[in-house]
């Protein structure tokens, strides 16, 4: 009998991906109506809570559980619902989650000056409640479970995203838009995390003529800060970005088909699913891969084949003018991608470690907690998140 798992949250689509390539588990998805959520997600495939209320979405989730044999979640919100209802979970890191995680006092990130607002100390326990009640923690990427082994010593492991291939390949048909020039397509979010600010900076040292379609949608703003300098971004952009509206994810494949390269993230080195994606529909992506990270395929390890191999802002002017100015180049560098894309994200291979570790949770002794238990953990998050002063609460 196939595992039965409840996603709780999603974050780019991974769980729903993920669904698709499991043979032996049934995967549910439930997400949050975020603001850009609904308009990112294949709603389709995706059942959102009906309130923003933590004590709603707790009733929810308690209605639906017996349902499933576990929940995995890949944001901090996912997990509190699966920690405060009893469920047996595996929490996945993306993104910034681990990087400035909620259990820190004065969390830091390396682009900005002043740390970001720390929860009170009541709630920094909690989420440290929250890490340490997951069955299994891991990562996607290499940088990320280097954090994560500084946090938790056992049952962790990383695992690369599952991509939808059906979806995202060269013979997905060009969206209907018109071209004068060489066009860039930048999917991203506006925001430093992004390495927006290299990437213009790097748009400004270019020769060659093009244009770079940015979606107009932003990162952060979690600080006066990074809302100030994501602001200064937008009124300082190259004259060569041009911002779009956020485009439907069932429309991205036919964006990547029209577009003639794809200019993804500058700073963490790692990339994410968008670069993977867009090298699959055979385009050439700039992303900053550094060479200190290494990938396993197969027994070999190797580092990636994307550039650039620096964030210098000239090292990605001269890429992005040889990328507009050479067919050979081009080529070269989509046949190295897209080969490096389809190892590295082998859905047969990352189902089955999915599966593996859901069959795991499956066999070992469920030892459910009390709805005693329960009300208390929830009354008890409740309390304690209303200890926020107004101003740390609207700034966080």
């Amino acid at each position: 009998m196939a595992v039965k798992v409840l996603a709780i949250g999603d974050l780019a689509n991974g769980f729903v991906d993920l669904s698709k390539i499991v043979k032996n588990a049934e995967i549910h998805v439930i997400n949050f109506q975020w603001d850009t959520a609904s308009r990112l997600t294949e709603s389709k495939e995706v059942e959102f809570f009906k309130s923003l209320k933590i004590s709603e979405q707790v009733k929810k989730i308690n209605s639906m559980k017996d349902d499933y044999d576990l929940a995995i979640v890949n944001t901090w919100a996912g997990a509190r619902l699966a920690y405060l209802t009893g469920m047996r979970y595996i929490m996945i890191f993306v993104g910034s989650a681990l990087r400035v995680p909620l259990f820190i006092k004065n969390p830091t990130l390396n682009y900005l000056e002043k740390p970001l607002p720390s929860l009170n100390f009541l709630e920094r326990r909690f989420y440290r409640d929250v890490l340490n009640g997951a069955i299994f923690c891991g990562t996607n990427e290499n940088d990320l479970y280097e954090i994560l082994k500084k946090y938790r010593k056992k049952d962790i492991f990383l695992i690369r995203n599952a991509l939808d291939f059906d979806r995202f390949n060269e013979n997905v048909i060009p969206i209907d838009w018109k071209k004068e020039k060489f066009v860039f397509f930048s999917p991203q979010r506006i925001g430093l995390a992004k390495g927006i600010d290299i990437i213009w900076k790097a748009i400004e040292l270019t020769k060659t003529d093009f244009q770079v379609l940015q979606v107009e949608w932003f990162l952060g703003q979690r600080t006066e800060e990074e809302r100030e300098k994501n602001k200064n971004l937008v009124l300082n952009k190259p004259t060569k970005v041009k911002l779009i509206p956020v485009i439907k994810r069932e429309e991205i494949p036919n964006v990547f088909a029209f577009v003639d390269g794809v200019i993804g993230q500058m700073r963490n080195g790692l990339g994410a699913n968008v670069e993977k994606e867009a090298a699959m529909c055979k385009k050439p992506v700039i992303q900053y891969a550094d060479p200190k990270y290494k990938f396993k395929i197969g027994n070999e390890e190797k580092i990636s084949p994307f550039l650039p191999q620096s964030n210098d802002p000239q090292v990605i002017a001269d890429l992005i003018d040889k990328i507009v100015s050479s067919e050979e180049f081009r080529d070269e560098l989509i046949e190295k991608e897209y080969s490096f894309v389809k190892k590295i994200a082998d859905p047969d291979v990352i189902a089955q470690q999915w599966e593996e570790l859901f069959f795991k949770i499956k066999t070992t002794e469920n030892r459910k907690k009390s709805e005693l238990q329960l009300k208390f953990r929830v009354l008890n998050f409740l309390i304690v998140n209303r200890l926020y002063t107004k101003k740390v609460r609207k700034s966080i």
